[in-house]
């Protein structure tokens, strides 16, 4: 007889999937679906072309739609920071001070 105690099997743990995500051996996940939401035109060119854009991601499964995203907002976001670069209209004529007459 001997002191030496057997050790005991490791457990096989079953595969762990995702939450949510079925494990039927038959599942397959649905296709990539427009989802249908209207993109109506602002009448900027550079905002229309981002928004069309953003019709790419319809197209795409999920891990995909984090680039489209990120390059519509930097695309929105540059047409943002234009409008703060470009002149405005002059502003209107300051009136004439009495020091400005001379004699």
């Amino acid at each position: 007889m001997s002191d030496a105690v057997p050790e005991p099997e490791p457990e096989t743990e079953p595969e762990q999937a995702e939450p949510g995500v079925r494990t039927d051996p038959g599942y397959e996940p649905a296709a990539p679906a427009p989802l249908g939401v209207p993109r109506d035109p602002t009448g900027n060119a550079e905002v229309d072309a981002g928004l069309a854009r953003l019709a790419d991601a319809d197209h795409l499964a999920t891990d995909g739609h984090v680039e489209v995203y990120e390059d519509v907002h930097r695309g929105l976001r540059d047409a943002l920071t234009a409008l703060d670069t470009r002149p405005g209209p002059p502003g209107p004529p300051s009136p004439p001070s009495p020091y400005d007459r001379r004699s």
